[in-house]
């Protein structure tokens, strides 16, 4: 594994750090610049991982990782612009695209978009990763090693796809979140007592899940070999399309998708 400085030492950062650590880096080869006190003290105690508090003061590996709020970005990256010498810079701000860090830096060319989920600080998280065409294999193999310490990762061929990949996985789990609340609720309002139907619902969605990824099968085919003619699955799958839920799914990623396009124009005409 490549020498990495952060930029940010926020929980996606740190859950990135443990993620390395664990697949072999070494804690002298990671340095975070963060400017809060309290969490440089506990990135050096939980990982052991050299911390600064100012940009002025980091050595800056071959590979940076840009994990600053959004709209910090610009004074970040003017900060930055006139130490580059090369290095491979990962953005993992929500929203920042690729033309206009690239400005922010100076001009700086050598970057790669990746949006992570929240599931990495778990370890079992999805990214989706852009890159400009001209960017070698190296580049982005060096880039890629990084998000899979924390996950799986796709890639996408055009940059306005990381609006789509946002609102499926970046948002995804908030989704997942509303309908297991849901499920929990219906459970509940079933005469089921509260840690049950919270069991039930939590493994219910981690069993599917699981399946669903070690079966290789699609979900439609899953569905349908639970879904026995005229039994209980049916009927509540019926309910759920008279409600409009397939829909109301895909209008959800749609105007997900569309706010992050604005977030992004936004973010562009900040200076």
């Amino acid at each position: 594994m490549h020498k990495v400085s952060f930029i940010g030492g926020g929980n996606m950062a740190a859950a990135i750090i443990g993620g390395l650590l664990a697949s072999g880096t070494d804690p002298t080869d990671i340095e975070v610049v963060e400017i809060h006190p309290d969490t440089r003290a506990q990135l050096a105690g939980r990982f052991g991982v050299v911390t600064h508090a100012d940009l002025a003061d980091a050595r800056l590996h071959p590979l940076i990782v840009l994990a600053v709020k959004p709209q910090s970005l610009p004074a970040v990256a003017a900060a930055l612009a006139a130490r580059l010498a090369g290095q491979l810079v990962l953005s993992i701000a929500a929203g920042v695209r690729v033309a206009d860090l690239s400005r922010w830096l100076g001009g700086h060319t050598r970057i790669v978009r990746a949006m992570p989920n929240t599931p990495a600080l778990v370890q079992a998280g999805i990214a989706g990763m852009y890159a400009a065409p001209d960017l070698g294999h190296e580049a982005r193999s060096q880039a890629e090693s990084v998000l899979r310490a924390v996950g799986g990762v796709v890639w996408v061929e055009a940059e306005p796809l990381l609006d789509a990949v946002t609102a499926v996985s970046g948002s995804g789990p908030a989704y997942v979140f509303y309908f297991i609340e849901s499920l929990e609720a219906a459970a509940i309002a079933q005469g089921l007592a509260a840690d049950t139907a919270r069991q039930l619902a939590l493994q219910t969605f981690l069993g599917a899940a699981k399946l669903a990824l070690e079966s290789g099968e699609e979900p439609a085919v899953l569905r349908q070999r639970v879904t026995s003619k005229g039994g209980t699955t049916e009927r509540g799958i019926a309910a759920l399309e008279a409600a409009g839920v397939r829909q109301a799914i895909d209008q959800a990623v749609g105007a997900a998708s569309r706010r992050c396009a604005e977030f992004g124009d936004e973010l562009g005409r900040l200076a």
